[in-house]
């Protein structure tokens, strides 16, 4: 049997083109109508499938999309819509509590002045005081220190005098002499 197959595969290897139908299945005139029949049956076939089923798939998917999208983009638009006014809303509160800020520190400064003036003011009248008590003390101590020293220039004086001409003077008269001289 081996024989008989090879001597058909022999055979069927050395028939020509023409026997075998002539040439390629699509171009030959004899299935060229049922061809085209076929072709324009699973064409519309194919075109009732997909714009039937597939498109409006792929439509309904592409709608959900863009409505997806468009929802997102009006949400951003909404999240950012907040974020500018609470950023507004920061700044304002930001700057106002600035100004909350230089107020109070104004105020204090202010104060914190008027309290050293106060200061100033009280310990300036107690120097004051101090500085009257003080020439007080001074005026009696020179006034005190002018009669011991009006007396011992006179007792000076004299006891020169007695020196110089060998008399005791007249003690008026050192007290005049001492005095003019004192005051001049």
């Amino acid at each position: 049997m081996a024989e008989k197959d090879a001597k058909q595969v022999e055979t069927m290897e050395h028939i020509p083109a023409k026997e075998h139908g002539g040439g390629f299945p699509p171009f030959q005139k004899e299935t060229f109508a049922s061809q085209l029949v076929w072709l324009v049956l699973v064409f519309v076939a194919l075109y009732l499938l997909m714009s039937r089923i597939a498109l409006p798939r792929i439509d309904s998917i592409l709608e959900d999309r863009k409505r997806r999208i468009d929802g997102d983009l009006a949400e951003a638009k909404r999240l950012k819509d907040e974020s500018d006014e609470a950023m507004a809303t920061y700044e304002k509160s930001l700057a106002d509590a600035r100004n909350r800020a230089q107020t109070l520190a104004n105020q204090a400064r202010e104060r914190d002045a008027a309290e050293a003036e106060t200061a100033r003011k009280a310990l300036d009248a107690k120097l004051n005081a101090q500085i009257a008590e003080a020439e007080t003390a001074i005026a009696g101590r020179k006034s005190a220190a002018m009669t011991n020293v009006q007396g011992i220039a006179t007792d000076a004086a004299a006891a020169i005098i007695e020196r110089l001409i060998g008399a005791t003077p007249i003690p008026s008269e050192v007290e005049a002499a001492v005095a003019d001289v004192l005051k001049g």
